[in-house]
Formats: C-alpha cells, structure tokens, sequence
C-alpha cells in the first residue's frame, strides 16, 4: 500500500473524537494502514479534546502523532500544520465529528494514483446536508462550476486525499479558515488538474457544527472570486467588460430613438468603463498565462 499520512483538524470535538479514534484504531490494524500516520491537530480546543487524545494516543500506536495549536488559528491553519509535519506525500483529511466514512480511506488513496487525479473528494449527498444550508451551497458551486468550467459536486467536503507537494505549492493561497477546502478545489481545476468526485456515504454530525451560517458562507464567495481571479481572471472581468459596454450601447439607440433622452455623458462613461474592464482583464490573463510554467 502506499505510504500515506492522515490528518485530523479537531476543535472542541469531545464528543465525537472517541468515536472517530477507535474507528481508526480498528481500521489501523489491517495491512494497508501499516505504512500510514495519523496526526491530529488541535485548534486550541477550550473542552476535553486534548485529554481525549492523550488518553487514546497509546492504542493507536507509535504510528499516531498529535500536536497542538495554543489558541485557536483556524480549520485551514489547523491543515496546514499537519501537512507540513507529514512524513509522506499522500495526504488524506478527514473530519473528527464522525460523519465521513474513513473505511473508504484505503480506496480513495488508491484512486489517487490510479485515476492520475491531483485530488480525489468524497462527494455527500445534496439530500444528506442540512436543508438550511442548501440554497447558499447550491448558489456557490454553480458559481464554481461557471468560473471553473467544470463540474463540481461537492465544493467543501472535509474528505479528500492530494499530495502534500501540490498544497505545499498552493499554500500562499489557502486561507486558515474553513475556505480552505473550496480553494484548493478551485486553485486545482482552474489549473486544469483532474479532480475525481467521489459518492460517499454521510453520517450525522456528533456535537455542533463550528461553521457560522451566515460569515463562512460571504467568505466562501469572496474566496471562489479571489482564486478564480488569481487563475482565470477574464472569467470575472469578461463578462462584467462586456456588460457595461451593452449597457453603453443601449443608452446610445436610446438616445438616438428618443432624441436626447439621454445623455451623452453616460454612454460615453459606460463604453469607456466597460472596454477598460475588460481591457484589464486581458492584461490579467495575459501576465498569469505568461507566470505559468509551460505544461
């Protein structure tokens, strides 16, 4: 089997922690998680998770590492720290509130290189996430799916595996937040690496969720713009460029029909606007595609 590390982000899980590590206690004993690690990753957790996870770590064996964040950084800062401690270049992430099937983990390693994927997703259930959430969800991932050009059925699940090599890379844009896992899809789609969305089987959380309804979802779409910005910008600028000069244009039969119904002044500054938006959007696209190493 191949090497693989197994990263754990835990904040305040209690609860559902004990469930999870004898889950991956029982699956640790079979042969392909004998060249594995599991590190777990404390986010400063103010119950007894810490407690939990010492008082575990001896029956997962010298395999199993935990490390602790002093205060509370964030899911991706918590992510980012287990993969820079991994001793392998597979990585797998996986939540603590029991609702992933880690069972499937010796598959989804599998398929990483057997698929030539750069990341392979568990895919949940539209029906299975919580119904309040599912309007904000289903609005941001067709926006990914459009500046993205492809299709993506899960956009944040906590269950995936990549390569330690590639995230290391996307580090600089990876955030510390709970963003992190819909930025690393878009960074690797808009690059034209192959993302494999796996159907997964979705449990229900143990203890509450730590995603707050209303701030994560703005900072998701901030970020889906931000990223698509960074490798795709004439996807944002294009249609916003061409928009105003339709606009532009309208205004100018409109004050041709109506005689002088409107001003030349607002058709000029629309037209304007709208070639120089887009204008920047060539630029844009033009310095990424040129800081981009040839494929």
């Amino acid at each position: 089997m191949i090497p693989f590390t197994l990263i754990i982000p835990v904040f305040n899980e209690q609860q559902a922690l004990p469930a999870t590590l004898e889950r991956l206690r029982l699956l640790w004993r079979e042969d392909f998680a004998r060249n594995a690690e599991v590190i777990v990753v404390d986010d400063g957790s103010r119950d007894r998770t810490p407690q939990v996870i010492t008082e575990m770590q001896g029956d997962l064996g010298p395999a199993f590492r935990f490390i602790r964040h002093p205060r509370n950084r964030g899911y991706g800062a918590s992510l980012k720290t287990g993969i820079r401690a991994a001793a392998n270049d597979i990585i797998a992430i996986v939540d603590a509130d029991g609702t992933y099937p880690i069972e499937s983990l010796e598959r989804f390693v599998a398929a990483l290189d057997e698929e030539r994927a750069a990341m392979i997703v568990g895919a949940r259930p539209v029906r299975q996430q919580p119904a309040i959430r599912r309007p904000a969800k289903a609005f941001l991932r067709r926006l990914a799916e459009y500046l993205t050009g492809e299709r993506i059925p899960d956009l944040n699940s906590g269950f995936r595996v990549f390569r330690q090599s590639d995230a290391m890379r996307l580090f600089p844009l990876l955030p510390n937040g709970f963003s992190f896992t819909t930025t690393i899809t878009m960074a690797l789609l808009t690059e034209g690496e192959k993302v494999v969305f796996t159907p997964i089987r979705y449990r229900k959380r143990i203890g509450n969720s730590k995603i707050h309804p209303l701030r994560d979802p703005i900072n998701f779409l901030l970020l889906i713009c931000r990223t698509t910005l960074a490798f795709n910008p004439l996807k944002v600028f294009g249609p916003v460029g061409l928009l105003l000069i339709l606009i532009g244009f309208a205004l100018l039969v409109l004050r041709m029909l109506l005689d002088n119904a409107f001003g030349v002044a607002s058709t000029i500054i629309f037209l304007v606007g709208g070639i120089q938006v887009l204008a920047l959007g060539l630029l844009a696209d033009l310095i990424n595609r040129r800081g981009q190493p040839p494929k």
